[in-house]
């Protein structure tokens, strides 16, 4: 018993330190972020004042970096559906350490996937025109509804299992600490004393919530892919779209996971809790999903090229070895077999074996949603020369402001939420004693029954 109030307080000293103390990191980080952040915006009110004529779209190729980042961060939204919903259905235990991270990164994630089409739209004023006069037969609509329905569930998706560790913040932030945070933790805890009734309440809200957000997480992924599948154009022209997409959106999610999670590890010396067992569990999910990611392109491929016309034709010439095969290619090997060759080997099966995978999963599935956006629409639908598309400083400055308000949410939030579940690490700690116990107790009886047959 003393050895587990131990741990648990050890565990909680370790998570609380960034509430009282971010350190002097944290402020850098901040800063640089801010500045790339305020030049994005600037970046903004330069397209607002003067239309989208500054940015490269044109009327042939109409969607750039905008709608790529969208389907990119939508994408990664899925990391807190698969770590946290999916593998707590499976009651996998080893997904403690890493819930709370994915929950934000989808929620996060949602929040700047859905500000890039009120950026690409260019009128922002125009946005309530979607409510009132939109029609229930465009996947547009679709995947407004579906988008705000997540994000709701993903909220309170990411509150429930807080609470418990809300409650710890506020009894254990002494007097000296920010009177504005003190007065959160209070109101935010709910009055959490951790009674059995409590307990048993909070259990069924998140039973349910996990329930609900699985089938929300993979229709979302699915009406955005039926944006582009529900046209004549190649190559979206697919009716494997939706699967396509939500294979990606998991593949991508677990690799953004994966850099956050060493990142945080790295920062608040978390190596107790996040062990290279985490990033190899991880890691295995990533080979799986590359195996069905190549699987898919293999698929798509084979079949349109088989029964190619001059639009597939076009696309394959500009993939394989036009102007994108660089990226395409890489986007195949650097993103697919390279990662399944560094997890299948023991050798850089590792911390920074699988961290690499990641990385390069991560940029080439970003270069992937490039190909479905601008690459499909370069292929020309009338005899007339295909068009070309180069973003411009304004798409290239919001698109860094995209990634740097991500950044910046997620440093917010470490300053006032706790990094790791504490409440359910301790109680998985306890059940891994109680199985480690019950484990050495049947050794010593096995043992015991063999020396007392043998005598």
């Amino acid at each position: 018993m003393g050895a587990m109030n131990s741990y648990q307080e050890r565990l909680e000293e370790r998570v609380m330190e960034p509430l009282r103390t971010p350190g002097r990191a944290w402020y850098y980080v901040f800063v640089v972020l801010a500045v790339v952040l305020g030049w994005g915006l600037f970046a903004y009110v330069y397209q607002l004042r003067n239309g989208l004529v500054v940015t490269g779209m044109r009327d042939r190729i109409l969607w750039g970096l905008y709608i790529t980042n969208f389907v990119f961060f939508i994408g990664i939204s899925h990391a807190g559906t698969l770590i946290s919903a999916i593998l707590r259905a499976a009651q996998a235990g080893w997904r403690t350490p890493v819930t709370r991270m994915a929950e934000f990164i989808t929620v996060v994630a949602l929040t700047v996937g859905g500000l890039m089409p009120m950026i690409d739209l260019g009128r922002p004023d125009r946005i309530p025109n979607l409510f009132i006069y939109g029609r229930w037969q465009s996947p547009i609509l679709w995947d407004m509804l579906a988008i705000t329905t997540y994000l709701i569930a993903s909220v309170a998706y990411l509150y429930l299992p807080m609470i418990p560790d809300l409650a710890i913040a506020r009894d254990r932030l002494d007097s000296s600490a920010n009177a504005l945070k003190v007065r959160f933790y209070r109101s935010a805890a709910l009055g959490w004393q951790g009674t059995p009734r409590q307990r048993q309440l909070l259990q069924r809200a998140m039973l349910f919530m996990m329930v609900l957000i699985i089938p929300i997480a993979v229709s979302v992924h699915t009406v955005v892919s039926w944006i582009f599948a529900m046209t004549l154009r190649e190559p979206w022209n697919s009716t494997v779209f939706g699967a396509f997409f939500v294979a990606g959106a998991i593949f991508s999610g677990v690799a953004v996971l994966i850099l956050m999670m060493a990142a945080l590890r790295k920062i608040y010396h978390l190596e107790e809790y996040i062990q290279e067992k985490h990033f190899v569990y991880l890691g295995y999910l990533i080979a799986t999903f590359a195996v069905l990611i190549f699987y898919f392109n293999v698929s798509e491929y084979l079949v349109t090229g088989y029964k190619s016309n001059e639009a597939v034709a076009f696309n394959f010439n500009q993939m394989f070895r036009g102007q994108f095969a660089g990226f395409f290619w890489f986007y195949l090997f650097g993103g697919m077999v390279v990662p399944v060759l560094l997890i299948a080997f023991p050798r850089t099966r590792t911390i920074n074996g699988v961290v690499t995978a990641a990385a390069l999963v991560a940029v080439a599935m970003w270069i992937e949603r490039y190909f479905i956006v601008v690459a499909s629409l370069r292929i020309p639908l009338l005899a007339y020369e295909p068009a070309n598309y180069a973003p411009s400083w304004v798409e290239i400055s919001i698109t860094a402001g995209g990634f740097a308000f991500f950044g910046l949410v997620i440093l917010l939030f470490l300053r006032f939420i706790p990094i790791i579940a504490m409440w359910e690490q301790v109680e998985q700690h306890e059940l891994d004693e109680l199985h480690d116990a019950a484990d050495q107790h049947a050794i010593e009886a096995r043992v015991a029954a063999t020396t007392s047959g043998g005598s």
